[in-house]
Protein backbone atom coordinates (compact mmCIF):
# COMPACT_ATOMS: atom_id res chain seq x y z
CA UNK A 1 0.00 0.00 0.00
CA UNK A 2 1.59 3.41 -0.73
CA UNK A 3 2.43 5.57 1.30
CA UNK A 4 0.05 8.52 -0.20
CA UNK A 5 -3.12 6.23 0.42
CA UNK A 6 -5.95 7.61 1.98
CA UNK A 7 -6.09 7.07 6.24
CA UNK A 8 -10.29 6.39 5.38
CA UNK A 9 -12.20 6.33 1.98
CA UNK A 10 -15.66 6.42 3.08
CA UNK A 11 -18.76 5.44 0.81
CA UNK A 12 -21.63 7.37 1.03
CA UNK A 13 -21.81 11.21 2.37
CA UNK A 14 -24.68 11.42 4.85
CA UNK A 15 -25.37 12.32 8.54
CA UNK A 16 -23.26 8.89 8.96
CA UNK A 17 -20.57 9.18 6.48
CA UNK A 18 -20.28 12.84 7.08
CA UNK A 19 -20.07 12.70 10.92
CA UNK A 20 -16.70 9.91 10.71
CA UNK A 21 -15.05 12.05 8.07
CA UNK A 22 -15.52 15.07 10.31
CA UNK A 23 -14.13 13.69 13.41
CA UNK A 24 -11.45 12.18 11.60
CA UNK A 25 -10.27 15.54 9.79
CA UNK A 26 -10.53 17.17 13.25
CA UNK A 27 -7.95 14.29 14.45
CA UNK A 28 -5.86 15.15 11.63
CA UNK A 29 -6.21 12.11 9.54
CA UNK A 30 -6.70 12.38 5.80
CA UNK A 31 -9.85 10.95 4.48
CA UNK A 32 -11.90 11.22 1.32
CA UNK A 33 -15.80 10.77 0.94
CA UNK A 34 -17.43 9.10 -2.27
CA UNK A 35 -21.34 10.15 -2.71
CA UNK A 36 -23.31 8.50 -5.52
CA UNK A 37 -25.66 11.51 -5.27
CA UNK A 38 -25.43 15.06 -5.50
CA UNK A 39 -26.54 17.21 -2.94
CA UNK A 40 -28.87 18.53 -1.57
CA UNK A 41 -31.05 15.11 -2.54
CA UNK A 42 -34.34 13.83 -1.00
CA UNK A 43 -34.37 11.71 1.49
CA UNK A 44 -36.82 10.66 4.54
CA UNK A 45 -36.04 10.58 8.27
CA UNK A 46 -37.09 13.91 9.12
CA UNK A 47 -37.00 13.83 13.36
CA UNK A 48 -34.16 14.07 15.66
CA UNK A 49 -33.25 12.63 18.57
CA UNK A 50 -32.06 15.62 21.50
CA UNK A 51 -28.71 13.57 22.34
CA UNK A 52 -27.87 14.45 18.69
CA UNK A 53 -26.71 17.29 20.68
CA UNK A 54 -23.49 15.80 21.75
CA UNK A 55 -22.16 15.11 18.21
CA UNK A 56 -23.73 18.01 16.50
CA UNK A 57 -21.16 20.70 19.37
CA UNK A 58 -18.33 17.43 18.86
CA UNK A 59 -18.42 18.71 14.96
CA UNK A 60 -19.11 22.64 14.90
CA UNK A 61 -23.01 21.56 13.75
CA UNK A 62 -24.44 23.46 16.85
CA UNK A 63 -24.36 27.07 15.23
CA UNK A 64 -25.20 26.34 11.68
CA UNK A 65 -28.26 24.64 12.93
CA UNK A 66 -28.76 27.47 15.17
CA UNK A 67 -29.23 29.93 11.98
CA UNK A 68 -31.92 27.52 10.34
CA UNK A 69 -35.18 28.04 10.54
CA UNK A 70 -35.92 24.56 11.38
CA UNK A 71 -38.59 23.99 14.20
CA UNK A 72 -37.30 23.33 17.32
CA UNK A 73 -38.82 20.11 18.67
CA UNK A 74 -39.20 19.30 22.70
CA UNK A 75 -41.76 16.53 23.13
CA UNK A 76 -43.33 13.40 21.24
CA UNK A 77 -46.96 13.08 21.40
CA UNK A 78 -49.02 10.04 20.78
CA UNK A 79 -53.03 9.57 19.77
CA UNK A 80 -54.63 6.73 20.15
CA UNK A 81 -57.63 5.62 17.37
CA UNK A 82 -60.03 7.40 18.44
CA UNK A 83 -58.23 10.43 18.16
CA UNK A 84 -57.83 11.59 22.02
CA UNK A 85 -54.41 13.34 23.06
CA UNK A 86 -51.90 11.79 25.74
CA UNK A 87 -49.99 14.17 27.45
CA UNK A 88 -47.14 14.77 25.76
CA UNK A 89 -43.56 13.61 26.42
CA UNK A 90 -41.79 17.02 27.57
CA UNK A 91 -37.80 16.26 26.96
CA UNK A 92 -36.88 19.28 29.19
CA UNK A 93 -38.53 18.33 31.69
CA UNK A 94 -36.63 14.96 32.56
CA UNK A 95 -33.34 16.30 31.19
CA UNK A 96 -33.30 20.32 31.50
CA UNK A 97 -31.05 22.49 29.43
CA UNK A 98 -30.27 23.34 25.82
CA UNK A 99 -29.40 19.40 25.00
CA UNK A 100 -33.07 18.49 25.05
CA UNK A 101 -34.68 20.87 22.44
CA UNK A 102 -33.34 19.34 18.91
CA UNK A 103 -34.83 20.11 15.44
CA UNK A 104 -37.01 18.89 12.69
CA UNK A 105 -34.90 18.61 9.77
CA UNK A 106 -35.80 18.76 5.96
CA UNK A 107 -33.40 16.21 5.16
CA UNK A 108 -32.28 17.92 1.56
CA UNK A 109 -30.88 20.72 3.30
CA UNK A 110 -29.76 19.25 7.13
CA UNK A 111 -27.87 16.30 4.90
CA UNK A 112 -26.07 19.20 2.38
CA UNK A 113 -25.40 21.07 5.91
CA UNK A 114 -23.70 17.96 7.50
CA UNK A 115 -22.04 17.19 3.84
CA UNK A 116 -20.50 21.08 3.60
CA UNK A 117 -19.35 20.78 7.60
CA UNK A 118 -16.81 17.53 6.30
CA UNK A 119 -15.64 20.22 3.61
CA UNK A 120 -15.50 22.69 6.09
CA UNK A 121 -13.14 20.89 8.21
CA UNK A 122 -10.94 19.33 5.16
CA UNK A 123 -12.59 16.65 4.28
CA UNK A 124 -12.34 15.62 0.47
CA UNK A 125 -15.84 15.27 -1.03
CA UNK A 126 -16.47 14.05 -4.47
CA UNK A 127 -20.00 13.74 -5.18
CA UNK A 128 -21.63 11.59 -8.11
CA UNK A 129 -19.03 8.68 -7.21
CA UNK A 130 -20.55 5.42 -7.77
CA UNK A 131 -18.82 2.48 -5.76
CA UNK A 132 -18.92 -0.34 -7.37
CA UNK A 133 -16.88 -3.10 -4.80
CA UNK A 134 -14.60 -2.90 -1.66
CA UNK A 135 -11.43 -3.76 -2.58
CA UNK A 136 -9.90 -6.97 -0.32
CA UNK A 137 -6.55 -8.71 -0.05
CA UNK A 138 -7.19 -11.98 1.76
CA UNK A 139 -9.78 -10.75 4.18
CA UNK A 140 -8.41 -7.32 4.82
CA UNK A 141 -9.90 -4.46 2.62
CA UNK A 142 -7.32 -2.13 1.31
CA UNK A 143 -9.96 0.26 -1.11
CA UNK A 144 -12.43 0.78 -3.34
CA UNK A 145 -13.26 0.20 -6.73
CA UNK A 146 -15.61 3.42 -7.99
CA UNK A 147 -16.33 5.49 -10.82
CA UNK A 148 -15.53 9.34 -10.51
CA UNK A 149 -16.34 11.40 -13.19
CA UNK A 150 -16.88 8.95 -15.67
CA UNK A 151 -13.74 7.27 -15.50
CA UNK A 152 -13.55 3.73 -13.06
CA UNK A 153 -11.05 4.09 -10.38
CA UNK A 154 -9.06 1.95 -7.68
CA UNK A 155 -8.81 3.91 -4.69
CA UNK A 156 -6.91 2.59 -2.20
CA UNK A 157 -7.23 3.41 1.81
CA UNK A 158 -5.66 1.99 5.11
CA UNK A 159 -9.20 1.82 6.14
CA UNK A 160 -12.63 1.62 4.31
CA UNK A 161 -16.12 2.94 5.51
CA UNK A 162 -19.17 1.81 4.36
CA UNK A 163 -21.78 4.20 5.33
CA UNK A 164 -23.83 3.44 2.33
CA UNK A 165 -27.16 3.88 4.08
CA UNK A 166 -29.47 0.96 3.09
CA UNK A 167 -27.85 0.27 -0.13
CA UNK A 168 -25.25 -1.48 2.99
CA UNK A 169 -22.45 -2.29 -0.20
CA UNK A 170 -20.39 -4.01 2.04
CA UNK A 171 -22.39 -5.78 4.22
CA UNK A 172 -24.30 -6.96 1.13
CA UNK A 173 -20.80 -7.99 -0.45
CA UNK A 174 -19.96 -9.72 2.62
CA UNK A 175 -23.60 -11.52 3.23
CA UNK A 176 -23.77 -9.67 6.69
CA UNK A 177 -27.02 -8.97 6.99
CA UNK A 178 -30.24 -10.33 9.36
CA UNK A 179 -33.50 -9.29 8.87
CA UNK A 180 -35.24 -8.75 12.46
CA UNK A 181 -38.51 -11.46 11.43
CA UNK A 182 -40.84 -9.29 14.04
CA UNK A 183 -40.54 -5.43 12.41
CA UNK A 184 -40.78 -6.19 8.65
CA UNK A 185 -42.77 -3.05 7.96
CA UNK A 186 -43.48 -0.37 4.99
CA UNK A 187 -44.27 3.19 4.75
CA UNK A 188 -46.26 5.24 2.60
CA UNK A 189 -45.52 8.90 2.98
CA UNK A 190 -46.23 12.36 1.60
CA UNK A 191 -46.14 16.09 2.42
CA UNK A 192 -49.01 18.15 3.15
CA UNK A 193 -48.79 22.46 3.43
CA UNK A 194 -51.28 24.01 6.31
CA UNK A 195 -51.68 21.45 8.82
CA UNK A 196 -52.91 21.84 11.78
CA UNK A 197 -50.27 22.15 14.24
CA UNK A 198 -50.25 22.79 18.06
CA UNK A 199 -48.93 25.73 19.65
CA UNK A 200 -46.62 26.68 22.22
CA UNK A 201 -43.94 24.02 23.61
CA UNK A 202 -45.53 20.90 21.48
CA UNK A 203 -45.60 23.45 18.41
CA UNK A 204 -42.47 21.32 17.17
CA UNK A 205 -43.20 17.67 18.33
CA UNK A 206 -43.16 14.85 16.86
CA UNK A 207 -46.87 13.44 16.78
CA UNK A 208 -47.56 9.74 16.21
CA UNK A 209 -50.93 8.26 15.80
CA UNK A 210 -52.80 5.11 15.72
CA UNK A 211 -55.07 3.81 13.17
CA UNK A 212 -58.62 2.42 14.04
CA UNK A 213 -57.35 -1.17 13.02
CA UNK A 214 -54.48 -1.71 15.13
CA UNK A 215 -51.55 -2.48 12.65
CA UNK A 216 -50.07 0.91 11.52
CA UNK A 217 -49.58 4.46 12.82
CA UNK A 218 -49.17 7.86 11.35
CA UNK A 219 -46.34 10.21 11.78
CA UNK A 220 -46.71 13.89 12.02
CA UNK A 221 -43.70 15.69 11.84
CA UNK A 222 -43.64 20.02 11.20
CA UNK A 223 -41.08 21.43 9.05
CA UNK A 224 -40.44 24.55 7.83
CA UNK A 225 -42.34 26.99 5.49
CA UNK A 226 -46.01 25.08 7.01
CA UNK A 227 -44.94 22.17 5.25
CA UNK A 228 -45.87 19.20 7.37
CA UNK A 229 -44.19 15.39 6.43
CA UNK A 230 -46.99 13.05 7.35
CA UNK A 231 -46.24 9.11 7.04
CA UNK A 232 -47.49 5.83 7.82
CA UNK A 233 -46.38 2.85 8.75
CA UNK A 234 -47.47 -0.89 9.36
CA UNK A 235 -47.19 -4.53 7.62
CA UNK A 236 -47.03 -4.54 3.46
CA UNK A 237 -50.19 -6.28 3.51
CA UNK A 238 -51.56 -3.28 5.74
CA UNK A 239 -50.94 -0.25 3.60
CA UNK A 240 -51.86 -2.21 0.18
CA UNK A 241 -54.01 -5.54 -0.63
CA UNK A 242 -52.00 -6.08 -4.01
CA UNK A 243 -49.40 -5.32 -6.18
CA UNK A 244 -50.59 -2.44 -8.53
CA UNK A 245 -52.83 -0.72 -6.08
CA UNK A 246 -53.39 3.15 -6.17
CA UNK A 247 -51.19 4.05 -3.38
CA UNK A 248 -52.19 8.03 -3.38
CA UNK A 249 -55.84 6.44 -2.84
CA UNK A 250 -54.90 3.88 -0.21
CA UNK A 251 -52.89 6.59 1.88
CA UNK A 252 -55.73 8.87 1.44
CA UNK A 253 -58.30 6.19 2.88
CA UNK A 254 -56.24 5.31 5.53
CA UNK A 255 -56.33 9.14 6.37
CA UNK A 256 -60.05 9.60 6.44
CA UNK A 257 -60.16 6.75 8.37
CA UNK A 258 -58.21 7.73 11.26
CA UNK A 259 -59.50 10.58 13.35
CA UNK A 260 -56.64 12.33 14.47
CA UNK A 261 -54.71 12.50 11.55
CA UNK A 262 -58.21 13.31 9.42
CA UNK A 263 -58.40 16.44 11.42
CA UNK A 264 -54.98 17.48 10.86
CA UNK A 265 -55.30 17.58 7.80
CA UNK A 266 -58.88 18.54 7.07
CA UNK A 267 -57.53 22.44 5.54
CA UNK A 268 -53.77 21.00 4.44
CA UNK A 269 -52.84 20.60 0.55
CA UNK A 270 -51.39 17.60 0.11
CA UNK A 271 -47.69 18.82 -2.15
CA UNK A 272 -46.54 16.23 -4.70
CA UNK A 273 -47.04 12.53 -4.89
CA UNK A 274 -46.52 9.84 -2.07
CA UNK A 275 -43.61 7.84 -1.96
CA UNK A 276 -43.13 3.97 -0.71
CA UNK A 277 -40.36 2.37 1.24
CA UNK A 278 -39.68 -0.71 2.92
CA UNK A 279 -38.58 -0.06 6.79
CA UNK A 280 -37.76 -3.39 7.45
CA UNK A 281 -35.46 -3.43 10.44
CA UNK A 282 -32.03 -5.17 9.56
CA UNK A 283 -28.28 -5.61 11.21
CA UNK A 284 -25.27 -6.83 10.35
CA UNK A 285 -23.60 -9.48 12.63
CA UNK A 286 -20.31 -7.35 12.46
CA UNK A 287 -19.39 -4.07 12.73
CA UNK A 288 -15.99 -4.10 11.52
CA UNK A 289 -13.43 -6.70 10.17
CA UNK A 290 -9.55 -6.01 8.78
CA UNK A 291 -9.45 -2.61 7.72
CA UNK A 292 -13.14 -1.98 7.03
CA UNK A 293 -16.14 -0.44 9.57
CA UNK A 294 -19.78 -0.74 9.16
CA UNK A 295 -21.67 2.68 10.43
CA UNK A 296 -25.30 4.03 10.10
CA UNK A 297 -27.93 2.30 8.18
CA UNK A 298 -25.40 0.34 6.92
CA UNK A 299 -25.04 -1.63 9.75
CA UNK A 300 -28.26 -1.54 11.08
CA UNK A 301 -32.08 -0.20 10.44
CA UNK A 302 -34.43 0.40 13.08
CA UNK A 303 -37.99 0.70 12.46
CA UNK A 304 -38.54 4.63 12.11
CA UNK A 305 -41.50 4.44 15.68
CA UNK A 306 -38.61 6.47 17.78
CA UNK A 307 -36.86 8.61 15.21
CA UNK A 308 -33.75 6.63 16.26
CA UNK A 309 -32.09 6.45 12.39
CA UNK A 310 -30.09 9.85 12.51
CA UNK A 311 -28.84 9.74 16.34
CA UNK A 312 -27.61 6.59 15.73
CA UNK A 313 -26.38 7.31 12.20
CA UNK A 314 -24.17 10.30 13.64
CA UNK A 315 -23.27 8.23 17.24
CA UNK A 316 -22.15 5.15 14.96
CA UNK A 317 -19.54 7.37 12.91
CA UNK A 318 -18.43 9.54 16.17
CA UNK A 319 -17.62 6.28 17.84
CA UNK A 320 -16.15 4.69 14.06
CA UNK A 321 -14.02 7.84 14.10
CA UNK A 322 -12.52 7.76 17.49
CA UNK A 323 -11.62 3.51 16.85
CA UNK A 324 -10.39 4.63 13.64
CA UNK A 325 -8.01 6.84 14.53
CA UNK A 326 -7.18 4.92 17.72
CA UNK A 327 -6.37 1.82 15.43
CA UNK A 328 -4.19 3.63 13.38
CA UNK A 329 -1.99 5.33 16.10
CA UNK A 330 -1.36 1.61 17.35
CA UNK A 331 -0.79 0.18 13.49
CA UNK A 332 -3.27 -2.34 14.26
CA UNK A 333 -6.13 -2.11 11.62
CA UNK A 334 -7.42 -5.46 12.64
CA UNK A 335 -11.38 -5.94 13.14
CA UNK A 336 -11.04 -6.85 17.14
CA UNK A 337 -9.30 -3.22 17.50
CA UNK A 338 -11.42 -1.31 14.99
CA UNK A 339 -14.99 -2.33 16.13
CA UNK A 340 -13.92 -1.89 19.62
CA UNK A 341 -16.58 0.21 20.10
CA UNK A 342 -19.60 -2.78 19.07
CA UNK A 343 -20.71 -3.68 22.13
CA UNK A 344 -21.30 0.01 23.59
CA UNK A 345 -23.13 0.98 20.17
CA UNK A 346 -25.03 -2.26 20.05
CA UNK A 347 -26.42 -2.27 23.44
CA UNK A 348 -27.95 0.95 23.21
CA UNK A 349 -28.99 0.29 19.66
CA UNK A 350 -30.52 -2.71 21.41
CA UNK A 351 -32.13 -0.36 23.99
CA UNK A 352 -34.09 1.15 21.86
CA UNK A 353 -35.26 -1.75 20.19
CA UNK A 354 -36.76 -3.65 22.91
CA UNK A 355 -38.58 -0.09 23.49
CA UNK A 356 -39.82 -0.44 19.47
CA UNK A 357 -41.18 -4.13 20.15
CA UNK A 358 -42.85 -2.74 23.18
CA UNK A 359 -44.72 -0.13 21.11
CA UNK A 360 -46.11 -2.96 18.21
CA UNK A 361 -46.86 -5.51 21.14
CA UNK A 362 -51.09 -5.30 21.08
CA UNK A 363 -50.91 -6.89 24.50
CA UNK A 364 -48.70 -3.80 26.18
CA UNK A 365 -49.58 0.05 27.16
CA UNK A 366 -47.54 2.58 27.61
CA UNK A 367 -50.07 4.53 29.83
CA UNK A 368 -50.82 1.81 31.76
CA UNK A 369 -47.32 0.72 32.53
CA UNK A 370 -46.46 4.48 33.85
CA UNK A 371 -49.54 4.28 35.86
CA UNK A 372 -48.43 1.39 37.74
CA UNK A 373 -44.81 2.27 37.59
CA UNK A 374 -44.38 6.04 37.70
CA UNK A 375 -40.91 5.85 38.69
CA UNK A 376 -39.78 4.53 35.26
CA UNK A 377 -41.49 7.04 32.91
CA UNK A 378 -37.92 8.84 33.41
CA UNK A 379 -36.52 5.88 32.29
CA UNK A 380 -38.94 6.04 28.75
CA UNK A 381 -38.06 9.65 28.74
CA UNK A 382 -34.24 8.95 28.14
CA UNK A 383 -35.15 6.51 25.78
CA UNK A 384 -36.95 8.43 23.77
CA UNK A 385 -34.50 11.24 23.94
CA UNK A 386 -31.68 8.82 22.87
CA UNK A 387 -29.73 8.64 25.75
CA UNK A 388 -29.19 4.66 25.62
CA UNK A 389 -25.76 4.40 25.95
CA UNK A 390 -25.38 3.91 29.93
CA UNK A 391 -26.03 1.24 32.35
CA UNK A 392 -29.15 3.17 33.58
CA UNK A 393 -32.06 3.19 31.09
CA UNK A 394 -32.57 -0.63 30.58
CA UNK A 395 -33.78 -1.35 33.72
CA UNK A 396 -37.40 -0.60 32.69
CA UNK A 397 -37.17 -3.89 30.32
CA UNK A 398 -36.28 -5.83 33.89
CA UNK A 399 -39.45 -4.71 34.84
CA UNK A 400 -41.28 -4.47 31.32
CA UNK A 401 -40.60 -8.30 30.83
CA UNK A 402 -43.27 -8.83 33.38
CA UNK A 403 -45.74 -8.06 31.26
CA UNK A 404 -44.58 -9.00 27.56
CA UNK A 405 -41.80 -11.00 25.54
CA UNK A 406 -38.43 -8.81 24.67
CA UNK A 407 -36.46 -9.37 21.59
CA UNK A 408 -32.74 -10.91 22.78
CA UNK A 409 -29.76 -8.86 21.52
CA UNK A 410 -28.68 -10.28 18.10
CA UNK A 411 -24.91 -11.66 18.53
CA UNK A 412 -22.05 -10.08 17.20
CA UNK A 413 -19.63 -12.72 15.86
CA UNK A 414 -16.81 -13.29 17.22
CA UNK A 415 -13.61 -10.30 16.66
CA UNK A 416 -16.38 -7.76 15.71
Amino acid sequence: MSDKSLDCVIMGGGPAGATVATVLAQLGRRVRVLEKGRFPRPHIGESLMPQTYWTFKRIGMLDKLRRTDFPRKQSVQFINASGSESQPFYFPDFDPGEHSTTWQVPRPEFDKLMLDNARDHGVEVTEGSIVDSVLFEGKRAVGVRAVVDGIALDIPAKVVVDATGQSAILSRQLKLRETDEKLKNASIYGYYKGAARDSGRNAGATIIIYTPSGNGWFWSIPLPNDVTSIGLVGPPEALWSAEGDDLQEKFQEAIRSCPGMASRLANATQIGSVTVTKDFSYRASRVAGDGWVLIGDAFGFLDPIYSSGVMLALKSGELAADAIHEALEANDLSGHRLGCFAAQFTDGMQTIRQLVHAFYDPNFSFAKFSREYPEYKAHIVRILIGDVFNDEVGQVFDVMRGWIDLPDPIPLQTGA
